[in-house]
């Protein structure tokens, strides 16, 4: 897939209502854009395991084979979870992935994707899942 350029440069951590630190945009970025790419330390699963035992480690992407560890990262560990998320990560290359809009996204908005573990969807608090039980829709 080709896109247009990397928005990295329009995408800034900020503080978030949905949890801790999140990363807002502060342009425009049209469906289908390359938002960042997702890069760390290469590790295999037994590593990733450890990280996340040990060091409770939760910023590890998997990759296929081998998983990314964003940890040290400036932007991508703080992406917040979101039942509805406005971007999802995409295969790129053994060593990094790509996070691409799946829809519009405006200026201030935060980019969020689906974690995509069960244990989430369990008295799941994003912002999503918290105006649907007080009555409103996805689209509201």
């Amino acid at each position: 897939m080709k896109y247009s350029r990397d928005w990295d440069c329009s995408v800034e951590v900020r503080d978030s209502k949905i949890h801790g630190k999140g990363i807002f945009s502060n342009a425009f970025i049209p469906k289908g854009e390359l938002v960042l790419i997702i890069s760390g330390d290469v590790i295999d699963g037994d590593e990733c395991e450890r990280r996340e035992d040990e060091e409770d480690n939760v910023y590890i992407f998997w990759n296929g084979d081998t998983y990314i560890d964003t940890n040290n990262s400036e932007k991508i560990r703080y992406i917040n979870h979101d039942c509805d998320p406005n971007c999802e990560v995409m295969d790129r290359d053994k060593e990094t992935l790509n996070l691409v809009a799946i829809r519009d996204i405006y200026p201030e908005e935060e980019i969020t994707i689906d974690y995509g573990y069960e244990e989430i969807y369990e008295g799941c608090t994003c912002r999503t899942c918290i105006n649907e039980s007080a009555g409103e829709t996805k689209a509201s």
